[in-house]
């Protein structure tokens, strides 16, 4: 066999043996970041189950919360008030539209917020 040839053909067995190994390689690392997405789909079913059973049970939770506000005012407002802006951090971080209306309305909604507050406590607004 002509020395050129051999030479040629250990080149591409090399490289086989090569490819193969790369292979099996991203194999591996693939098959980690298969076991990571599949335990990001559970997460995404249970929170989609989660959120099937809140849209069922609204009602029910409509009452605790009315239940919850009524005992305790002071932290469901904060707490209110922590969802929305948490809320308007998110959407403005997602880049949905009306950015330029987002201030305005948290700036109107706090007032409000602290308003309700100094009712509560039956003291003066802006205390």
């Amino acid at each position: 066999m002509n020395p050129r040839a051999l030479e040629l053909a250990l080149l591409k067995q090399r490289l086989q043996m090569r490819a193969e190994a790369e292979r099996d390689e991203l194999l591996r690392h693939l098959a980690t970041v298969d076991s990571v997405l599949d335990a990001a789909d559970r997460v995404h079913d249970r929170i989609r189950g989660s959120l099937r059973w809140a849209r069922e049970q609204a009602p029910l939770l409509s009452v605790a919360t009315l239940v919850v506000l009524a005992v305790r005012p002071r932290q469901t407002f904060r707490l209110a008030r922590r969802a929305w802006i948490g809320w308007l951090l998110w959407r403005r971080l997602k880049g949905k539209g009306g950015a330029s209306l987002k201030p305005a309305v948290a700036s109107v909604l706090l007032r409000l917020l602290s308003r309700l507050r100094a009712a509560l406590d039956g003291g003066a607004p802006g205390k």
